[in-house]
């Protein structure tokens, strides 16, 4: 008889038996290894796969222990934030982005989110250039160098407070927030520029890589990522408020 994971981890509390729990890990590598690839372009240039699924594996098995069906959450979304939320927070302590490159991604997110506050809409390239006192193509060549961090920043708006423990402790109100969140985060989507908007449906929904992007839209690699750093700075101004008020925009 073939149990599901939520039987078999069941069991594993029942028992004790470590085996059944290596099993349970192996049944669910494929959750951590599409963890690790679809967050890939956040790392890829510093550090190794292999290494962040590690991660994405003792993240499994912390999942395993504290998995509780009752909650109502499916074991593979609990996992998956788990998961998420752990490589989000590997990459973050390694620091391997160049202190310049940190520094900048702090600079341009704060000049997009009062732009974006000021003007009730996603800034140009040109008004970020010259809030920022830069010249255009200087500004372009800095939002590719910075978008790993932009994505992970915007990563870890989503996932570090935001959704991994609520998941399973989020009856009623909070479980509105997150379906509030959810609609919002679809609404940014659909209004964000053509190209922006394949960018991120490639990057996020079909796990593509920048390079793979690329050829996908016959642009460059570093275009891809200029595009994806001003649409993921949108579209992280448009979710701020959820998380500063808890509320709606």
């Amino acid at each position: 008889m073939e149990y599901n994971n939520a039987e078999q981890i069941a069991i594993y509390r029942q028992t004790g038996d470590i085996a059944l729990r290596n099993e349970i890990v192996l049944n669910n590598m494929g959750l951590v290894k599409a963890c690790a690839m679809s967050m890939r372009n956040m790392y890829i240039k510093f550090g190794d796969v292999d290494d962040v699924v590690n991660e994405g594996v003792l993240a499994l098995m912390d999942a395993i222990e504290a998995y509780d069906p009752d909650k109502g959450a499916k074991f593979e979304t609990f996992a998956s934030l788990k998961v998420r939320g752990a490589i989000i927070d590997y990459i973050r302590k390694q620091d391997w982005i160049p202190r310049n490159v940190r520094k900048f991604s702090k600079m341009l997110d704060k000049a997009n989110s009062m732009l974006y506050n000021l003007n009730g809409r996603a800034p140009t390239t040109a008004e970020l250039a010259e809030y920022l006192k830069m010249d255009e193509e200087r500004l372009l060549k800095q939002m590719a160098d910075c978008s790993c961090t932009i994505t992970l920043s915007f990563e870890e708006l989503l996932y570090e407070d935001n959704i991994d423990e609520p998941v399973q402790n989020a009856p009623g109100d909070s479980r509105l927030l997150r379906d509030e969140l959810a609609r919002v985060v679809a609404e940014g989507v659909e209004s964000l520029r053509d190209k922006e908007r394949e960018v991120i449906t490639l990057y996020y929904y079909k796990n593509m890589k920048y390079s793979d992007i690329g050829k996908v839209l016959g642009i460059s690699e570093s275009r891809v990522c200029q595009i994806h750093t001003k649409a993921v700075l949108q579209l992280k101004a448009k979710l701020e408020p959820y998380f500063k008020g808890g509320g709606s925009i």
